[in-house]
């Protein structure tokens, strides 16, 4: 296993560790309750160092990123950030990622930690345009300090005006006394806060300071249970190399002004009538639902299955994301989830879950 600069730190503190993508990361600290709740009405800080950072530069660049990306990167400006996805030659996706505009013919990808090497050698093979790549993943170190009060508790540790940089955009600088940082308003929690980039060497001084204003530690089991509140899609859960844009609800980041990667087949999808669609959906009666849970219909038979589940600490009852038939999809159906030997009602809701 890989360690991220702060394991050690993150040791120290009683977390409870285990293997993730190759890493040994913190899963939590005082417990899944306790840390979801912190970033819910507080601020938490999480160690995601295990992401991947690419950098492409070069008067091709551009050209490279619209080949390979679903979203319209031509509209990115410098300073903001893009949610976009890496689709396959076969409708699949080989990755979500976060695209920044650094400056003029300057983008860092932001891809996840066990697709590092996947996701490089896939750019790398549509890299015809000769633009240049440069993989600095093992020499930066990424913290999300998210919550309600994340302007206000780390405000102290920068120079920049926090509350002026908008959600997606982003701004370079100083923070915790570190200079020329990534400040990004982003993350994947739905309560707000920012995203820290920086080098490995930096990494412990930003994290004690940020600590030491008031955020709290939490680990990735409280990051999943954010996440699915706000029904945000998870590579290797929600979409992977056999799922389609269009059928995750992610036509929103799927743009047909531009030539891409599959791009004809996945239009011609998008027009289509769809066998299968992501849906959210919760529980009526007790129960938690799992990945790779049935759905039934109420004969029982098999019309889905769950992708994630959890018992949302929020708002106390079961939650889930699953792929179903189409014809099930209508928010308010009545589905069953296959618990076991129970087959628990269930009903087809609008996203988010959490509501804030």
């Amino acid at each position: 296993m890989k360690n991220t600069a702060l394991t050690a730190t993150h040791e120290a503190l009683g977390a409870k560790m285990v293997e993730f993508a190759g890493y040994n990361m913190p899963i939590q600290y005082d417990g899944l309750k306790i840390e979801h709740e912190a970033v819910r009405t507080g601020v938490g800080v999480f160690d995601v160092s295990h992401m991947g950072e690419f950098l492409i530069e070069g008067p091709n660049a551009l050209a490279l990123i619209q080949k390979v990306t679903t979203n319209d990167a031509s509209k990115l400006r410098i300073g903001k950030a893009q949610y976009t996805c890496l689709p396959n030659d076969d409708g699949g996706i080989v990755d979500d990622l976060i695209i920044y505009m650094i400056e003029e013919d300057s983008y860092l990808l932001v891809v996840n930690a066990s697709n590092i090497e996947k996701d490089w050698n896939w750019i790398s093979s549509k890299n015809d345009v000769d633009a240049k790549m440069r993989d600095l993943s093992d020499n930066y170190s990424l913290l999300a300090i998210q919550g309600p009060k994340a302007i206000e508790t780390m405000q102290a540790l920068t120079s920049h005006d926090l509350s002026s940089i908008k959600f997606y955009n982003f701004e370079i600088g100083d923070f915790a006394g570190v200079p020329h940082v990534i400040i990004s308003a982003t993350g994947y929690t739905g309560s707000g806060g920012f995203e820290i980039y920086c080098k490995n060497d930096q990494v412990q001084q930003i994290w004690d300071k940020v600590v030491e204003a008031g955020a709290k530690p939490i680990g990735l089991a409280a990051r999943d249970t954010l996440r699915l509140e706000m029904g945000y899609c998870l590579y290797g859960n929600e979409i992977d190399e056999t799922t389609s844009p269009i059928e995750a609800g992610l036509g929103w980041i799927t743009k047909f002004t531009k030539r891409f990667t599959n791009s004809e087949n996945l239009s011609e999808q998008k027009q289509s009538v769809l066998k299968r669609k992501l849906v959210a959906f919760e529980l009526t009666e007790k129960g938690i639902p799992r990945n790779g849970y049935d759905i039934v219909d109420l004969e029982g038979k098999l019309i889905g299955k769950v992708t994630s589940g959890t018992m949302s600490p929020s708002l106390n009852k079961g939650i889930g994301l699953g792929y179903v038939e189409t014809k099930y999809s209508d928010f308010g159906t009545g589905i069953y989830i296959q618990i076991r030997k129970n087959a628990v009602p269930a009903r087809i809701v609008k996203l988010p879950f959490y509501k804030g």
